[in-house]
């Protein structure tokens, strides 16, 4: 399968804008199983072909369902798909799982999600690091990437977002979002065209987090105002300091 020409485009687009790959990157795909996860690892199989530089490829799936011994139902399917691309798949039993408890009212969701995620992340850094990688690479897309503006914005009183290139530990490890520029629909369409099926999430909570209600107010503002995303989405690289609130310390005389 060819991609798109627009999708093409755009992806080749964030690739340049944002230096993602380089000569003799050691890359390693970050896969929960959901479709962006999924086509981003065909694309990077497939882009690998193509491109003027040569890098290798790996995955690896964040467990949370099975053991040492044996992985869960959700990580065989997914090593399958994976197998399926060209790709070789190492399953990680997670390190932190939620007690079964912990998903009752009594508890914040949104603690509960953070919690989750700053363990698979540091799982997947260390991982990056003790197999030399030079470059993990996550699957989050525009939508994401709007929808943790707003989320930062209304929930946590800051303006930032997730980026589409990261470099971290003085440079040793660079976070790279090859799809940032494509819309959740695009994925979906690239998905369905390769045939991959995505593999529900074991998450107790399954979506019922702020993150939704904060995906559903942007859907109904996008209804509402044609080219909000657009124009979102261009805001956050267009940022005008000097007219954002800045305190002095000072009152006026």
């Amino acid at each position: 399968m060819r991609l798109p020409r627009v999708v093409n485009r755009r992806v080749g687009r964030a690739m340049h804008d944002y230096a993602m790959l380089a000569d003799n990157d050691r890359v390693l795909v970050a896969v929960s199983g959901g479709i962006d996860s999924l086509v981003l690892v065909w694309l990077l199989a497939e882009w690998r072909r193509k491109a003027p530089i040569s890098y290798e490829l790996a995955a690896v799936h964040i467990d949370m369902e099975g053991r040492v011994d044996a992985p869960g139902e959700a990580a065989t399917r997914i090593d399958g798909m994976v197998a399926g691309l060209g790709v070789p798949l190492r399953i990680l039993p997670a390190l932190w799982r939620p007690e079964p408890l912990a998903t009752g009212e009594a508890t914040s969701g949104q603690d509960l999600c953070f919690q989750c995620a700053r363990s698979r992340r540091t799982q997947l850094f260390a991982h990056a690091r003790e197999h030399d990688c030079t470059t993990i690479a996550f699957g989050h897309h525009r939508d994401d990437i709007i929808e943790t503006f707003l989320l930062n914005l209304t929930c946590a009183g800051n303006i930032s977002t997730m980026v589409p290139r990261q470099d971290l530990f003085a440079g040793r490890l660079r976070l790279i979002r090859p799809l940032a520029y494509l819309d959740k629909s695009d994925i979906e369409a690239v998905g369905k065209a390769l045939g991959l099926v995505p593999v529900r999430s074991s998450c107790p909570l399954r979506e019922q987090t702020r993150r939704r209600d904060i995906r559903q107010a942007a859907e109904e503002l996008y209804r509402r105002i044609p080219g909000a995303k657009e124009h979102l989405f261009a805001a956050l690289g267009n940022v005008r300091s000097e007219y954002l609130l800045k305190q002095t310390g000072g009152r006026r005389p």
